[in-house]
């Protein structure tokens, strides 16, 4: 039922018994009515006084009003969620039913129940009625708009509850920091250049990555994955995190149609190869861009411990996962540029702002332990911090800081929510997805990029530097300990030969070259830690390999035809039309393009030759 439209309409939906206070509150003369009809009619005509309207409008405590305000700016229909994240609890009495089983709980206040009307019988107190509605407006301002709480610095450690703690309750545990923005850049080019040396096998059904797999990916990826992905489980109880980032990059590759199986491993796409030699933020801006469209995989599927989601009922419950991608990435627009912001925060502040969506439109056919007992269609097993809260978080954590949006702090995830200990079926789990971990997040300037904030991205200088000396053999010498980022770049273009000492190797760096990398970016990287010139033979050597790196190109796929003997060769390659579709190898050989196969073989069987496998 949707909002009165009169005040009169409006108090047609109460009972008798709620009626006769209102009657009191108002000062209504004796004798007073008893019918209902005439109790509404006496009521709505002494609430027609702008006077008296003034009188209830000033009797009102400040969270009263905010109630008031938020209501006749909104609809009229008090949103309950909405208020609540925006402001804290509400005054007693409001969105409560006010019949059968309402009797022990604090009731409203008189001016609030004369403002607020249900929806429908012996519903809620949670509607204005529109005429009203517009009378209060003159009374009340606009309420303030939704404001994102940040921070410009994070705490050292964060307190958990540990369950079971008689003494104490809470420990603090420490923050793990990663800045992303150029992790990904150089994670981009690794996992491309994996998938290109045939390193990332994935399940030929649900295109998961294989548990090798992921392992591999987190060797090559900067600074390793967030938590340690080689960590197998003690026993079947146990609960181990696994691979995050290392998870998503085969994902997001195929989301982007960057790479493509053949059998059960990934390979470039004529588009993948492309993007090698393409700017990284480029690259990263179409996968963000292409995920969001994806329907790949439901991130919410990675929260493994809440079943029901793959088959039957739950699985046709669950909504689609484009429209709850556009909803995160709109109130991720919202977050400022280098600032950090509590994750809880961050969902208080998109129920307040109405940025809503839900996972599941039948939470009833998802449940934890047994379908039965665990369902999370009772009362408490089905609120937001369960089910779109750990959504969002996975979202965030394996996608968004994969591909470098958002800087990330977080801790182990056990015991770091204890928001789901109440639900049935959860004592013998140490948290309820791999993401509870995540507490703020931070969204860089290649996220804003990515999310069409900025029109060009300038990538961050490196911050820490540990100076080095280029010895003219090509060593590289450190005066001290170089940092993570700083050892990854080195491992990028050189050899570790003892303690602090490296030596820039030819294969490494052409490596890097062939995987969209710049020469210059090791000259600059060198050149800002050294304070003399790069030697002469140093020069020279990279000069050579930047040359050497654009001496070959792919130019697609092609099949070799093995003749019978040298005749049958010459016969093929005398005739005009498959002259122009293949090329001489040798002898007995001529090579075909794979595009031109189909033509090839017609042409081929039009002179009496036939081709076989």
């Amino acid at each position: 039922m949707g909002v009165p439209l009169t005040y009169l309409d409006g108090l047609q939906e109460r009972t008798v018994e709620t009626l006769r206070p209102l009657m009191q509150a108002l000062s209504i003369p004796k004798p007073q009515p008893t019918r209902k009809a005439d109790i509404v009619r006496a009521i709505a005509g002494r609430m027609e006084d702008d006077a008296l309207l003034r009188d209830i409008w000033a009797q009102l405590d400040g969270q009263e009003q905010m109630v008031v305000r938020e209501t006749v700016y909104d609809g009229c229909r008090l949103n309950v969620a909405r208020f609540v994240a925006k402001h804290g609890a509400l005054p007693p009495g409001l969105a409560r039913r006010t019949g059968y089983g309402a009797r022990n709980s604090p009731a409203a206040s008189s001016a609030m129940q004369l403002l607020f009307v249900p929806a429908y019988r012996e519903g809620p107190l949670n509607c204005v009625p529109a005429d009203l509605a517009a009378r209060l407006r003159e009374l009340a301002a606009p309420p303030p708009p939704v404001a994102l709480r940040t921070t410009d610095e994070l705490p050292e450690s964060v307190s958990i509850h540990v369950p079971g703690g008689a003494k104490e309750p809470t420990t603090e545990v420490d923050l793990t920091v990663r800045q992303m923005e150029r992790a990904a850049a150089a994670d981009l080019r690794a996992v491309l250049r994996l998938v290109s040396d045939g390193g990332v096998a994935v399940s030929m059904k649900t295109k998961r990555p294989t548990a090798a797999t992921v392992r591999r990916i987190a060797e090559v990826l900067q600074g390793g994955d967030f938590y340690d992905p080689m960590a197998t489980r003690p026993n079947k109880w146990e609960q181990v995190p696994g691979g995050i980032r290392a998870f998503a990059w085969p994902y997001l590759l195929q989301a982007a149609k960057l790479a493509q199986m053949r059998g059960t491993r990934l390979e470039l796409t004529r588009k993948g190869r492309g993007s090698m030699t393409q700017p990284a933020e480029a690259t990263l801006r179409h996968l963000w861009e292409s995920w969001c469209g994806s329907s790949l995989l439901d991130e919410f599927n990675r929260v493994e411990d809440i079943k029901g989601q793959l088959r039957g009922k739950g699985r046709r419950g669950m909504t689609a996962v484009a429209d709850r991608r556009d909803v995160v990435a709109e109130a991720l627009c919202a977050c400022p540029v280098g600032c950090w912001v509590n994750f809880d925060d961050f969902g208080l502040f998109m129920r307040a702002a109405a940025l809503d969506f839900r996972v599941t439109d039948d939470p009833w056919e998802l449940y934890i332990g047994d379908a039965g007992y665990g369902s999370l269609g009772y009362e408490g097993s089905n609120e937001w911090e369960i089910l779109e809260g750990r959504y969002l978080r996975c979202l965030l954590f394996e996608y968004a800081a994969t591909l470098g949006l958002v800087d990330v702090a977080f801790i182990p995830p056990e015991d770091a929510q204890d928001d789901f200990r109440r639900m049935w079926g959860t004592d013998d789990l140490a948290y309820l997805s791999r993401y509870d971990g995540l507490m703020y997040f931070q969204l860089n300037s290649l996220g804003a990029y990515c999310l069409g904030l900025a029109e060009d991205y300038e990538p961050p200088d490196a911050t820490e530097r540990t100076a080095l000396t280029v010895f003219p053999d090509r060593r590289v010498v450190m005066d001290g300990t170089p940092s993570a980022e700083e050892c990854f770049v080195l491992e990028t273009y050189a050899n570790q030969e003892e303690g602090a000492t490296w030596r820039l190797d030819g294969e490494r760096i052409l490596l890097e070259l062939e995987a969209g990398g710049d020469v210059d970016e090791l000259r600059g990287f060198l050149a800002a830690r050294d304070d003399q010139p790069l030697p002469e033979t140093v020069e020279g050597f990279l000069q050579r390999l930047s040359r050497g790196a654009k001496a070959l190109k792919m130019r697609g796929e092609a099949f070799l035809i093995e003749c019978a003997d040298a005749s049958v060769a010459e016969a093929l390659m005398a005739d005009s039309r498959i002259a122009k579709m293949c090329m001489r190898a040798g002898e007995r050989h001529v090579v075909v393009r794979a595009k031109s196969e189909r033509a090839f073989r017609n042409a081929a069987r039009a002179m009496g030759f036939g081709l076989r496998e």
